[in-house]
């Protein structure tokens, strides 16, 4: 509550004196070799340059104002203006989000953009200002992810049995783990490294970022680059924030995304580009899954996935995803 009240003081005194503060969230360490932070500081030059100093960028990185969910409610109330938040918990407050955690659904991060920033990503937008008050402004990458574990190399399904994954907590993780034969354990991020070290798990599934960022390969022989999900991160304002600038700052502010995303993006696809580099360069042994060997996962994952993300997204929703990547493919 305190902390509440101070942010509130702090966005009166900002637009008393003719300018408007951003006050800009993210979760990664502030350190320029970081996505997060190297996109939030060229907002920040943007934004400031563009508008003349009328529009202030004030960036707290490494989780400053809190957690995922109190930033979110922050970027609802007006406390906080603009937030770069991963999928997981934005589900909390927009359930329609959980669609990109439908796996082995892209083929690539041309065909992932193209839905991100086309039709479909417009309709997207749409639905969330309606039921959240919380404004997409952009989707950037949050690492593609792939299975690790400390026991055999994994190239088809039949390797996955008997096999313990962490996972978040989620039903649409447990669903993906469970339909592929082995079993999940729904664990904490920051709980993972002592678990995996402990043997209370055999294996993990994320992108090459988080691999590195807790050192995971340390605790995993195996890497299975099955591309799973292309989880995301999301540049989110506030509507009600939105609606107090003028259509000038919102070009700014929206541009300003623009660059910033670009650079997130390309940041995080030269890891997940490189990944067989990186993690055999730290011991690990990399398997590099073929189409066919992919196709595999698919068949047993995704529908299992779809049974449980129509009884919480609308059926229009999932059909205009899948129509967005079928016109990519020209289908």
């Amino acid at each position: 509550m305190r902390k509440l009240s101070i942010l509130v003081l702090l966005l009166v005194l900002g637009t008393a004196f003719g300018q408007t503060v951003i006050r800009y969230a993210h979760f990664q360490p502030g350190r320029t070799d970081q996505p997060k932070h190297a996109a939030a500081l060229a907002f920040e030059r943007y934004v400031e340059a563009e508008s003349d100093g009328s529009l202030q960028v004030e960036i707290f990185p490494a989780s400053q104002l809190g957690t995922a969910a109190e930033v979110l409610e922050g970027l609802q109330f007006g406390t906080i203006q603009m937030g770069v938040v991963h999928d997981g918990p934005i589900s909390g407050f927009f359930r329609p989000i959980e669609l990109f955690s439908i796996p082995y659904l892209f083929t690539g991060q041309p065909e992932a953009y193209s839905v991100f920033d086309g039709a479909f990503g417009e309709l997207f937008a749409e639905r969330m200002i309606a039921e959240s008050n919380l404004r997409p402004l952009a989707i950037a990458d949050n690492g593609i992810r792939h299975f690790t574990n400390d026991v055999r190399p994994i190239r088809s399904p039949a390797d996955m049995r008997g096999l313990k994954i962490r996972v978040q907590p989620s039903p649409i993780y447990e669903a993906l783990v469970n339909s592929l034969g082995a079993s999940p354990a729904a664990i904490a991020w920051p709980e993972l490294p002592s678990a995996l070290q402990q043997g209370v798990v055999d294996g993990q599934e994320n992108g090459v970022t988080n691999i590195l960022a807790a050192s995971l390969y340390q605790y995993q022989k195996y890497v299975s680059l099955d591309a799973h999900v292309y989880s995301v991160h999301v540049y989110i304002t506030g509507e009600d924030f939105w609606q107090s600038l003028t259509p000038e700052e919102q070009r700014i502010v929206q541009d300003g995304t623009n660059i910033a995303k670009e650079i997130h993006r390309a940041m995080t696809t030269a890891q997940d580009d490189s990944a067989e580099e990186i993690l055999s360069g730290l011991g690990m042994e990399v398997a590099v899954l073929t189409p066919a060997e992919i196709q595999a996962f698919r068949e047993l994952a995704q529908p299992a996935v779809l049974e449980y993300i129509r009884t919480v997204v609308p059926q229009d929703m999932i059909d205009a995803l899948f129509a967005a990547i079928d016109e990519f493919r020209g289908n």
